[in-house]
């Protein structure tokens, strides 16, 4: 059959304005599209984003910096960074956001860069910190640090290239005159399309220290002079003599690096106070809590975060008779403690990207500096040039200094001074210029001597510079004597120590974390015991202390976590891994001594909390009942106590957890029974909470407790169930109670 047409699509079919979309739209192969549309985006963030150039600085570094050095930031008084950020927007319109993000990983005070180039005050957050951001730019200060001298030495002597801005409304440098290897001594990082990069930091001393050595004879011995990588947030580096040749010779490679530690006696604690550059203090913390939780660390009583402003510390508690150093050679193994570093050592060069070992930087560093530096004493060969030039116009002058006042007198038209003074004289109209210009009061034999006396010095002066032009020996030892003095200036001792000779870190934590199947028994009066199950079927009947019994068992596993609800509104957490196996034969535990227990504190109900899914259910004398999720017990920090478990305005008498929702039966002293379901109780994320009224009670009577129904030896649950909440519940007939149950006391 013939397919119908749908209202309107005649329409649509004949509308002009359809049919010209249709015929707009024309079919292109995709490597065309790839070509024209994605190409020149993928070139964009190579080359102007993402890729450091031979300066160490990509294109959002250079434009702040050099907007900073043009409003007198170097050398003078701090400005508000909204300020500054405003101001770099005329060479980086990409967003105030941006450009502060980049001013922030360039401050002395987020600490990512061994020689920061932004002198901050105020809250710039922190390298090693995840979750410790910075202030607004309105409420932190900046300025140049005093290393910026060395990035903007003979800016304006024509060292480098300036292009205009986005807007052609100013000149910017395409590069910065460094007179160190800046891209070795700044840690940098960017990912641009199809390629990243990822530079270490290397001390700024040894950096020059190799550059000088390079200098002097490029097949020198690099390592020698440079170390090893350098990192601003210090620790110790693993020496491997390998990886580090790998770096040199490919730039690429990956380097370890381990955190510093130092363990107190008197506290019996571990202070790790200088951690991996590549990773960060929350990052340590979520990692040894998942190790804490899943039992495989039970050396380690609590660990917090007690950074301050004098700097990172992460403190370790520890149990008695713990070995630190043993404890720190697991979690080096298993947490970022210890943390690898790799590089990637790809850089623009002439505007194309180039995976460079340390010595080919270098040897594109030198050429490109060399340039630099003629082109700056050209500069001034230049100048000097031509002020030699007019100074021997003016000695000319001075041969006859009456003859030149005399031709400026008798001149008619000013417009006819200079030419009267090139023909009288024999001089250009640059130097006749010069003369014109001259005040009357310096038309004076003392201030002429004095400026025909420079003439000797000026020849002198420009001779030498030709001879530096010519002689590339002379530019290299510019070149190494700056570096010389920016190594003493502002060379600083390592921060990061190379560790020759090392233990590799040991990871024992899955032979300790080895697990088994228990069975867990808690009495009445708080002794709690663990048996494996081969122990308990070889075994006799549980004993008990005389007038005690049962209150709840379990079958779980070895290392599970345990939470102990007590009679003082507190809930105790440790781990069955923290109790010896036993027999059925023995006592067990006593809790209140083995958690350390407050005085006449005792143990009421436990959980086995697995992933802290489910929900408790509390019950209380005055006839209210509180839902509390189990997940609002979990803490990320192992806190052996925990107040304020539950609500201590009316007396609890019974506790109840599920992990799926069920029907539940409270009973009263009357004696009444009322059946609902846990869903009828809402849900609250206070611990504390008072809940709500499940059971209506008459005068002296009190809710006595609460069981699952399935629990129950009701046999009518009809008869029992309440239609609302509160509710009075109805009388418990002698069939529907025939046995005891278990109560809180």
């Amino acid at each position: 059959m013939p397919r119908k047409k749908a209202s309107g699509e005649t329409s649509r079919k004949n509308n002009p304005n359809v049919m010209g979309l249709r015929a707009a739209v024309v079919e292109e192969p995709i490597t065309r599209t790839l070509e024209t549309n994605y190409m020149p985006y993928a070139m964009s963030v190579i080359v102007s984003r993402a890729i450091p150039e031979i300066d160490g600085f990509k294109p959002s570094h250079r434009k702040l910096l050099y907007t900073m050095y043009k409003m007198g930031l170097l050398g003078g008084t701090r400005t508000k960074s909204a300020n500054i950020v405003g101001q770099t927007m005329r060479l980086n319109p990409h967003g105030d956001a941006a450009i502060y993000d980049t001013m922030v990983r360039l401050s002395s005070g987020y600490g990512a860069l061994l020689t920061p180039f932004v002198d901050s005050k105020g809250n710039f957050g922190k390298s090693y910190s995840r979750d410790m951001s910075c202030a607004a730019p309105r409420y932190t200060e900046a300025r140049l640090t005093p290393i910026c001298n060395e990035l903007f030495r003979d800016i304006d002597a024509d060292t480098v290239d300036f292009v205009d801005n986005y807007d052609n409304t100013m000149k910017e440098p395409t590069l910065l005159p460094t007179t160190f290897p800046n891209i070795l001594v700044s840690a940098n990082s960017g990912i641009a399309v199809g390629m990243a990069s990822q530079f270490c930091g290397f001390n700024l001393k040894e950096v020059c220290d190799t550059a000088a050595a390079f200098l002097k004879r490029p097949d020198c011995d690099l390592s020698a002079t440079l170390l090893a990588p350098d990192f601003p947030t210090g620790g110790e580096l693993l020496w491997d003599a390998d990886a580090i040749r790998e770096i040199y010779e490919t730039g690429r490679g990956s380097v370890r690096v381990r955190a510093k530690y130092r363990y107190v006696k008197a506290e019996n604690l571990i202070e790790i106070y200088e951690i991996p550059y590549s990773t960060t203090s929350e990052a340590i913390l979520d990692k040894v809590e998942k190790l804490i939780k899943a039992g495989k660390v039970r050396e380690i009583s609590d660990m917090r975060d007690e950074t301050d402003l004098s700097g990172l510390k992460l403190a370790i508690d520890l149990k008695r008779g713990a070995d630190p150093d043993k404890l720190m050679s697991r979690l080096f193994k298993s947490t970022p403690l210890e943390d690898s570093f790799a590089c990637n050592f790809n850089v623009l060069i002439n505007g194309a990207p180039k995976v460079l070992g340390v010595r080919e930087i270098l040897t594109e560093w030198a050429a490109w500096r060399t340039d630099s530096v003629r082109r700056r004493v050209a500069f001034v060969l230049q100048r000097r040039e031509e002020r030699l030039h007019l100074l021997r116009g003016l000695q000319k002058i001075l041969l006859d200094i009456d003859r030149a006042v005399k031709i400026i007198r008798e001149t008619g038209e000013e417009s006819e001074v200079v030419p009267n003074l090139m023909i009288g004289f024999g001089i250009d109209k640059t130097q006749a210029e010069y003369v014109a210009e001259i005040k009357l009061r310096n038309l004076n034999r003392e201030y002429l001597l004095k400026r025909t006396d420079e003439i000797s010095g000026l020849e002198a002066e420009t001779a030498d510079l030709r001879a530096t032009l010519d002689d590339p020996k002379r530019v290299k030892k510019i070149i190494a004597d700056e570096l010389k003095a920016a190594a003493k200036k502002y060379g600083e001792p390592r921060r990061t120590t190379i560790l020759y000779q090392y233990a590799e870190a040991v990871d024992d934590t899955d032979t300790n974390a080895a697990e088994y199947a228990v069975h867990a028994f808690l009495s009445r009066e708080g002794y709690f015991k663990k048996i494996t199950p081969l122990s308990l079927r070889m075994g006799g009947e549980q004993k008990f202390k005389e007038g005690d019994a049962l209150r709840q068992t379990f079958q779980t596993t070895s290392g599970a976590e345990i939470l102990f609800f007590t009679d003082r509104c507190q809930v105790y957490k440790t781990r069955l891994s923290e109790f010896d196996d036993t027999k059925a034969s023995v006592l067990g535990d006593y809790l209140p001594a083995k958690l350390g227990m407050d005085s006449g504190e005792s143990v009421i109900y436990a959980v086995l909390p697995g992933d802290y899914s489910g929900f408790l259910l509390f019950f209380y004398e005055n006839g209210k009942a509180a839902r509390v999720p189990l997940s609002a017990y979990d803490t990320k920090s192992n806190r052996r106590r925990l107040t304020g478990a539950y609500s201590d305005k009316s007396p609890l008498v019974s506790m109840l957890y599920l992990t799926d929702e069920a029907e539940v039966a409270a009973y009263s002293t009357e004696p009444r029974c009322t059946l609902f379901h846990s869903s009828a109780i809402p849900q609250k994320a206070t611990r504390s909470t008072q809940g709500v009224s499940v059971m209506t009670l008459k005068g002296k009577y009190a809710l006595e407790k609460a069981l699952l129904a399935s629990e129950t030896p009701i046999t009518n649950p009809a008869r029992y169930r309440a239609k609302a909440l509160p509710s009075a519940g109805a009388i418990l007939r002698p069939e529907d109670a025939d046995e005891p149950q278990l109560s809180m006391l």
